[in-house]
């Protein structure tokens, strides 16, 4: 296996390279990441002792009699993470629960206990809190985070006070919540109590520390979430997906998404902002994953011609739409004269997976950004791209309605292994497909083609994108290993999987190479 920091460098080269590009954009509209006070959090939590597992994790939480999580605003896994906690603290059964938010402020307790006792209705509570006008972020998921301490803790209390713009009084703030904190301890001695307040307040010597010295004797613990720095590290481990990490004796940290989501999420709700509009711009995003994904692979955008290199890659880049109703979308693919078959696959995506890449039209639609399924979007769309995608438009108007029926199901594993090996390389943390009884063999394969043969569309596809996501699982495990280079993953972006028997010949030296690394690899582990 490779070495921890081959493997960290591996595992986050595309991520770092996006991340870059989001940042660069965040700097431009908001320059408080030079303050002082963020700053001091950023440099705070640098290392780790050692990776926690679930159970580890339940039992450290579980241990605290007052818990600080950080949240990250912008970021909904932020706030169902914290509902997650109270939900799995509040089962254990042997003390109340009670939980408080930055995101009210205090002054609003009375409308806030209104609503927790069931007087007012959410549209009320959203409107009075003034949550749109002072906070500006999701309403939904804080809300799913209220209706779960509602359903699941004694009490509900804002602990934010005036001006949240000024960050020369973010200091005065820590102090009044800290101080609120304690006010509630009083009120509810048993219980363990849950604060959730933004991340930069969680550095030592900011909310962490005024709790001390207002609660002395209490045992504190601070909830990080997705610390960057802390993120970085653990790409090192050799765990596909490390869940949390102990920082110190107080202090943890769980990972529930990249930092790359994090920023996005951020940047799309400044350009929100700036254009006062409700829909954010989705194109800026797609376009940054798919020049990260375009660096890792090596592929040069202005090549003049298609055979190591796509063809003026910088020519095909897709269209991007989002915020319209369903209505809309069906207008615009009708006027494009596109399948309805077609048109029902994709408005199936944008339901399960908020995004969908139509290659028919060389679009994206996205309704709600999630980054592992737009990260797999955009795989698609490069390995559509590398394969001479306008004259495929033109010649077909579909992925596959010029190949052989043969053909068929080699054409859509090896799609469906490289879309989520650049899931994998655009997001990490992307969890692995399940083995299951599945063995990967080529004579495992051709019996799995000639089953699907007679199949309905959908046995079909669930065979295709089971062995596709194996592959490009076992891929990106060579990948990591330095068995695989980009340099070889290029090339399978490039093959031009509709030549009749390409694609059965391409899906049979795949997994021969893969279970050559295999051997290999279980040799060197007995050696």
């Amino acid at each position: 296996m490779a070495s921890t920091a081959n493997l960290r460098l591996r595992r986050s080269a595309a991520e770092l390279h996006a991340l870059a590009g989001v940042e660069r954009e965040i700097r431009l509209q908001d320059s408080h990441g030079r303050r002082k006070y963020l700053r001091e959090f950023n440099q705070a939590y640098r290392d780790y002792q050692c990776v926690l597992d679930a159970e580890q994790l339940r039992k450290t939480v579980a241990d605290a009699e007052i818990v600080l999580i950080g949240d990250y605003h912008a970021l909904p896994a932020s706030q169902r993470q914290a509902a997650s906690l109270i939900e799995q603290r509040a089962l254990a059964g042997d003390r109340p629960v009670v939980l408080g938010v930055e995101t009210i402020f205090a002054r609003d307790q009375h409308i806030l206990d209104e609503w927790w006792r069931r007087e007012i209705e959410e549209s009320e509570l959203r409107q009075r809190i003034r949550f749109d006008l002072d906070w500006g972020y999701d309403w939904a998921p804080f809300y799913e985070l209220l209706v779960t301490a509602r359903e699941n803790a004694d009490a509900l209390y804002g602990l934010d006070c005036m001006p949240r713009e000024d960050l020369r009084k973010i200091g005065a703030r820590d102090r009044h919540a800290a101080i609120k904190i304690s006010e509630i301890r009083e009120r509810h001695p048993e219980a363990a109590i849950f604060v959730l307040f933004g991340e930069s307040h969680l550095a030592p010597a900011h909310l962490p520390s005024l709790v001390r010295e207002q609660l002395p004797s209490a045992k504190i613990r601070t909830v990080l979430q997705n610390n960057d720095a802390l993120y970085w590290r653990a790409a090192g481990e050799k765990a596909d997906r490390v869940e949390a990490v102990r920082v110190n004796d107080d202090v943890i940290c769980v990972f529930n998404a990249t930092p790359l989501e994090k920023y996005e999420s951020y940047r799309l709700f400044l350009d929100q902002w700036s254009r006062c509009e409700d829909a954010p711009d989705f194109a800026p995003t797609i376009y940054n994953l798919i020049d990260s994904l375009v660096s890792f692979l090596g592929i040069n955008r202005y090549s003049p011609h298609n055979s190591t290199q796509p063809k003026f890659l910088v020519d095909m880049l897709p269209e991007v739409y989002g915020g319209s109703s369903e209505a809309t979308l069906k207008r615009l693919l009708s006027r494009k004269r596109i399948a309805e078959q077609d048109l029902v696959s994709m408005l199936d995506c944008l339901e399960r997976r908020g995004s969908a890449y139509l290659p028919a039209v060389n679009a994206f639609w996205v309704r709600d950004f999630q980054m592992v399924h737009a990260a797999e979007d955009v795989t698609r769309f490069l390995h559509q791209a590398c394969q001479g995608l306008p004259a495929r438009i033109v010649r077909t108007g579909s992925s596959s309605s010029d190949a052989r029926d043969a053909d068929r199901f080699y054409i859509r594993v090896m799609e469906h292994a490289v879309a989520y090996f650049g899931s994998r390389v655009l997001y990490p943390s992307r969890p692995a497909p399940e083995s299951g009884a599945l063995q990967l063999s080529r004579a495992a394969c051709e019996k799995a083609a000639l089953r699907t043969a007679e199949a309905s569309a959908s046995e079909f596809d669930a065979s295709a994108q089971e062995w596709g996501y194996r592959i490009g699982a076992q891929v990106y495990e060579g990948y990591l290993a330095g068995k695989i280079t980009p340099a070889n993953v290029r090339r399978l972006f490039l093959a031009h999987l509709h030549e009749p028997g390409l694609a059965r010949k391409l899906c049979a030296a795949v997994i021969s190479k893969l279970r050559s690394i295999s051997g290999s690899t279980g040799r060197a582990a007995h050696a």
